[in-house]
């Protein structure tokens, strides 16, 4: 016993010996710049010694004799480096080319960035908290290549319209489809911007093709935040905020607008009319904003999990405009064991807004067309406490339109999904997910039956409508990824079942006695009393195969076949397939020598997508209830045939072809791609004439084609990368739409103010070209509007067949540039978005330089003819008579823009300071949006569109583009905000 102690003592001290014969190692570390590199992680390999760096990027370490060190930074690559007696080390890190690396979220599935053959738009967390916003599709805009992203107005409700490369269709819906979290959604503004991680954008057909049916414009995939390893951590964000119009329009003054209604033969006691009211000051106000957000996440005993409450409010810049919001989420995942995960992913919102009518005539109610057109002499109320009108006529002052009516709009919303995931053998998953969309929404409106016209009209008039959406999908699906040395397999098979089913009713009640009871039961007079329901339906089959070999020779395959509710029975499935191929000639041989080149790859797919947007039922021959008829002096009720049935009725087929190159250099510091793709859309669902003799002027069929082909391109490079860091971020697309075949038929829309169709659709052109005469000039004897007419002389009085095309609202390219700067804790960014080529129909001239009736006039018209021999180009005033302001060449304008989108500087408190606060994370900005803009546009605001967002059926508004018709102008905005994190 005393031999064997005796031998452990002197082992121990053989050990002890060998530790103090280790090496004390001193060092730096710094990038490819030479600059500093604090906080590197070293550690020993193979042992549990280890350290960061300083400040100074210095850092010391005790180590064993002949050690290996590990350095480790994100954003850097891991370098390891042997100590071999050294007692001082120089490490020079290299940037790890992240991108490549990162994991995207495509279509069922996750893809290495690298491996990545289709065209796919990435928009990461950074983009998102970059700048506050209230709707994600903000963040968007300017952000990838080949999305479009353009507001109808500067509302607070307001949707952004979203177009992924062009428009496809015509009568159906041309936005994308967005899916959160592997459910498809409808409306988006019930999604809060600061619970997304990241949005795949699926441009191409190569990778859309997975959705098939409803991929023909492309899908934006919302992934929304999870938890991540580590104490659970604590995000508090908020921010306040203040907007205004950016631009006002100088109108008529009391004396300009008096002697303009003197020269056009009217005439009032204008005794009784002594006021000067500025309308636009009246109903542009300083709007607010605020929004709070407090996050708790973590992961911790095999529980992932996010939970989150949120709330908005917006005040508009536009009186009575309004809206907020109450956001809460909850994302768990649990591994219950080695084989089996579930989890949940589901948000509630609570949504209200209060709405203000624009893209109307003041006698329409419209707003924004009331500040320009009321007259100023008038004040805002009459003594009697009622809104006051035009003197000439019954059109009431914009503040009845803001004050004299209760209007708003409320919705709850649960959109979410739970989901399984077995491992059967390694590689083999089996995911099964149910989810839904359930919402209901309520409009109530009460219009004043005592002070405004229009109610004293019909003694009051109250709605209250509702609308209920519920939506629920299934999907089974099994992977299977498989390594066999340098040979990647990947494979998907699965089937999706999905049901959408709507609910919506209509009560209006006139003949009110007073305004203490609002609601319709308080009306003597049934008006309206409708209730409606509709489903829509679909089953699917969908499949994926992915092939690598040693991450050069890149091969995917997407198929889909869909079989929808909406169509013939001579068509119930829909085929979907398509191909992609990539290679990687940066891992050639011939390449390996090129030390400046990261990474370069060729792209190609092929694949054909769908859209089933055409509206519920649309094959069938359908009945309408209204047909009623008198019999026996009593109303019966009635029905009649409304359409014809067309069993061969389809999809839109949409045959997308992409070439892409994917370059990057120097470490990483510059990255660039490039795609180049072809569109062609067949099988437009058009109405098409048929003889009277079927009892019917139309028919839904499958007639017509267009196309759309573009290049695109972005940039990403890292211009600085030491102690003062620069970022730039550009992307410019182009696309070009033509129409191919309308089945003989043209397609007219937009009436401006009587003036006739403006939106002109026709084989061999863009969709949406504005169609009208060519204003050559004013004739200087009799003051009237000449009119460039076919033979090449001009009338004041031409023929319809003088029209042709006289604008284009297309853009030749749109553009987006982000530039960051970061130096110690301060941070700064730029963003820069604009549209280059594409006219405005600037409709709201039209009317305010008319000069037909009682509406005020922009001080335009001060330049009108008014003797002969006069040069001008503002005709004379001519009452009742739209000859001098038809839709002509006069109201076409330049509406290209470059806009500051929106400038942040902010600050970071040191982490010494945050250390003693015990918090993580303190961030103070400030940011101004719409800061300035460069644009010849003379209306309130060149990004604009006033018929993008239509409810009404029979208008194709896909082909209304680019028509400003008194539209809600953007705002400017400065908002202030604080981000705290523990």
């Amino acid at each position: 016993m005393s031999r064997k102690l005796l031998l452990m003592i002197f082992l121990f001290f053989i050990c002890i010996s060998s530790y103090g014969q280790g090496t004390t190692v001193r060092g730096v570390v710094k990038d490819i710049s030479g600059d500093a590199l604090p906080g590197v992680s070293v550690k020993v390999k193979g042992g549990t010694g280890g350290t960061t760096t300083d400040g100074n990027g210095q850092f010391t370490l005790k180590t064993p004799d002949n050690a290996v060190l590990i350095f480790s930074y994100i954003g850097y690559q891991v370098k390891e480096e042997a100590v071999q007696g050294s007692s001082t080390l120089e490490i020079t890190l290299l940037p790890s080319n992240q991108e490549l690396d990162e994991v995207v979220v495509v279509g069922y599935g996750t893809q290495r960035k690298g491996d990545i053959t289709g065209a796919v738009g990435v928009v990461s967390q950074e983009a998102f908290e970059s700048r506050p916003n209230t709707q994600f599709g903000s963040i968007l805009q300017g952000k990838t290549a080949g999305v479009q992203v353009s507001s109808p107005g500067g509302k607070p409700n307001a949707g952004l319209n979203i177009r992924i490369r062009g428009t496809s269709s015509i009568t159906s819906s041309s936005d994308p489809l967005y899916v959160v979290d592997g459910v498809p959604i409808a409306d988006t503004r019930s999604i809060n911007p600061a619970d997304i991680e990241s949005m795949s954008i699926l441009k191409d057909a190569a990778s859309a093709a997975i959705y098939g049916a409803q991929g023909a414009n492309g899908v934006v995939l919302i992934t929304t935040k999870k938890g991540k390893e580590g104490k659970t951590r604590v995000d508090l964000n908020a921010y306040a905020g203040f907007s205004s119009v950016w631009r006002k329009l100088d109108v008529l003054n009391a004396s300009q607008y008096r002697e303009l209604m003197t020269a056009l033969g009217r005439n009032t006691d204008w005794d009784r009319y002594t006021a000067n009211t500025n309308w636009q000051d009246e109903v542009f106000q300083q709007g607010a904003s605020q929004n709070y957000q407090l996050a708790f996440s973590g992961k911790s005993n095999k529980t992932t999990y996010y939970l989150s409450g949120g709330w908005t409010k917006q005040k508009g810049a536009v009186r009575s405009a309004e809206m907020d919001r109450y956001n809460f989420k909850v994302n768990l995942q649990q591994e219950v064991n080695s084989w089996l995960t579930l989890g949940t992913n589901l948000g509630y919102t609570r949504y209200h807004d209060v709405d203000v009518a624009d893209n109307q005539a003041v006698n329409q109610g419209g707003v924004i067309m009331g500040i320009l057109s009321t007259p100023p002499n008038i004040g805002i109320y009459n003594p009697n406490g009622t809104f006051t009108s035009n003197p000439f006529q019954d059109w009431e002052n914009p503040l009845a339109f803001t004050d004299g009516s209760e209007r708003g709009y409320r919705n709850q919303r649960v959109i979410g999904n739970a989901y399984a995931e077995i491992t059967f053998l390694p590689g083999l998953k089996f995911r099964s997910n149910f989810g839904i969309d359930a919402g209901s929404g309520v409009y109530e409106y009460f219009l004043d039956p005592i002070r405004t016209s229009y109610g004293r009209a019909q003694e009051g008039i109250g709605r209250y409508n509702t609308d209920q959406r519920n939506y629920w999908i299934a999907d089974n699906t099994l992977t299977y990824n498989k390594q066999l040395e340098k040979h990647n397999f990947g494979a998907l098979l699965g089937m999706v079942a999905q049901k959408t089913q709507w609910e919506n009713s209509e009560t209006e009640r006139t003949g009110f006695s007073g305004t203490s009871i609002t609601t319709p039961n308080a009306g003597s007079v049934i008006r309206i009393a409708n209730v409606s329901k509709r489903e829509k339906a679909n089953v699917s089959v969908i499949g994926r195969v992915n092939y690598d070999f040693d991450g050069k020779y890149l091969f995917t395959a997407n198929f889909r076949a869909d079989n929808s509710s909406n169509f013939g029975s001579e068509n119930k499935w829909g085929y979907f397939p398509s191909f992609s191929a990539g290679w990687r000639l940066s891992k050639e041989n011939f390449l390996n020598e090129v030390s400046w080149l990261d990474d370069l790859k060729l792209r190609a797919g092929w694949g054909i997508v769908g859209n089933d947007n055409v509206g519920e039922y649309a094959y069938w021959g359908r009945v309408a209830s209204d047909a009623n008829y008198p019999f026996g002096g009593v109303i019966s009720p009635g029905t009649r045939p409304s359409t014809l049935q067309n069993d061969n009725l389809k999809w839109e087929e949409t045959k997308q072809t992409n070439i892409g190159l994917d370059i990057s250099v120097f470490n990483a510091r510059l990255n660039f791609s490039a795609d180049a793709y072809l569109k062609k859309t067949s099988d437009l669902l058009l109405n098409v004439p048929v003889p009277r003799a079927t009892g019917f002027d139309y028919v839904l069929q499958n007639a017509g084609a267009l196309e759309n082909k573009g290049l695109e391109f972005q940039v990403n490079s890292r211009n600085l990368a030491g102690a003062l860091k620069w970022e730039t971020d550009l992307n410019i697309s182009l696309n070009r739409n033509k129409v191919s075949d309308l089945a003989g038929t043209t397609i007219f829309g937009a009436n401006i103010s009587g003036r006739g169709d403006l939106s002109y659709t026709t084989v061999g052109n863009p969709i949406g070209m504005f169609y009208g005469y060519v204003f050559t000039g004013v004739d200087p004897q009799t003051g009237d509007a000449l009119y460039l007419r076919n033979d090449g002389t001009s009338s004041n009085n031409p023929s319809p067949d003088d029209r042709r095309i006289i604008g284009n609202p297309n853009p030749d390219f749109i553009y987006g540039l982000t530039n960051t700067f970061g130096y110690k804790n301060f941070g700064f960014s730029i963003f820069l978005q604009g549209s280059q080529g594409n006219d405005i129909y600037n409709g709201t001239r039209v009317e305010t330089e008319g000069m037909i009736d009682a509406k005020n006039q922009t001080t335009a018209v001060l330049d009108r003819w008014t003797s002969p021999g006069q040069l001008t180009n503002v005709p004379r005033a001519v009452p009742d008579n739209t000859n001098n302001s038809r839709n002509s060449t006069r109201f076409v304008e330049n509406g290209s823009y470059l806009r500051v989108k929106s400038v942040t500087l902010s600050y970071n408190l040191p982490e010494t300071l945050l250390s003693r606060l015990k918090l993580s994370n303190v961030k103070v900005y400030v940011t101004g949006e719409n800061l300035f803009t460069v644009t010849n546009y003379k209306g309130f605001d060149p990004e604009v569109n006033a018929f993008t967002n239509t409810n009404d059926a029979t208008q194709n508004k896909n082909t209304f583009v680019g028509i400003d018709y008194g539209t809600y102008p953007q705002t400017r905005n400065l908002i202030f905000g604080l981000n705290v994190s523990f």
